[in-house]
C-alpha cells in the first residue's frame, strides 16, 4: 500500500501530475484544493496568503483522508502544496504533530508512511503557468509568498524531487520509477 503526496507551489502542476499518476496506476486521487474551507478560498482569492492557523485544520482533514486510505489498504495520491516541513509532518502524523509537547507518551496512531514528490522548477516557468490558468481561487500574485514559505523536503523525509520542466509523461514515469524501483519506496 502506497501513499504519495505530490507537492509544490501553486502552478507547479500538482493536480495535473497527481491525477495522471493515479489514473495510470489505478489509484485513488485527491486534490487538497477541494478541501479548503470557503474562508480560506475567499482569503486567497482576495490575494491574502494563508497562515499556519488557516492551514492546520485543512492539513488535519487531509491527514484523516490519508489515514482512512491506509487503513483500507488503498493506494492513493494526494495533490497538496505541503510547503513547510511542519505541514508535511501534520500530513504524516495528524494533530499529534502539533500536540507533540509530550513526546514520551505513546501515539494513538503511528505515523503514516508517505512519499513526498516535490515538483520543482523556476519561478518564471511557474508564473507563466499561473498567468494562463483560469477559474482558480489562487491568484498569481501569491506565488512569491508560496516560494517564501517553501521548505523543500530533504532527508530524512521520504521524498523525491522531480523537475517540472520535463514533459508530463516524463514526470509521471520518473515518479512511477521512484515508487516501484525502490529509489524512494516506502518501508
Amino acid at each position: 500500500m502506497v501513499l504519495v503526496v505530490v507537492m509544490g507551489v501553486s502552478g507547479a502542476g500538482k493536480t495535473t501530475v497527481g491525477s495522471r499518476l493515479a489514473a495510470k496506476l489505478g489509484w485513488k486521487f485527491y486534490d487538497a484544493d477541494d478541501y479548503h474551507s470557503p474562508e480560506n478560498k475567499k482569503k486567497m482569492a482576495e490575494g491574502i496568503a494563508l497562515n499556519d492557523e488557516d492551514r492546520i485544520p485543512w492539513l488535519c482533514a487531509l491527514h484523516d483522508i490519508l489515514r482512512r486510505e491506509h487503513l483500507s489498504r488503498q493506494d492513493a495520491v494526494l495533490a497538496c502544496s505541503a510547503l513547510k516541513k511542519m505541514y508535511r509532518h501534520v500530513l504524516v502524523s495528524g494533530a499529534s504533530a502539533i500536540e507533540s509537547n509530550h513526546p514520551e507518551q505513546p501515539r494513538e496512531n503511528p505515523a503514516l508512511q508517505v512519499l513526498f514528490v516535490h515538483l520543482d522548477g523556476p519561478v518564471d516557468t511557474i508564473a507563466g503557468r499561473l498567468e494562463k490558468r483560469r477559474g482558480h481561487f489562487m491568484p498569481p500574485e501569491l506565488l512569491k509568498s508560496q516560494f517564501d514559505t517553501l521548505e523543500p523536503p530533504r532527508v530524512p523525509e521520504n521524498c523525491v524531487t522531480v523537475s517540472l520542466e520535463k514533459s508530463l509523461p516524463e514526470v509521471v514515469l520518473e515518479i512511477e520509477r521512484a515508487i516501484f524501483q525502490g529509489e524512494a519506496f516506502l518501508k
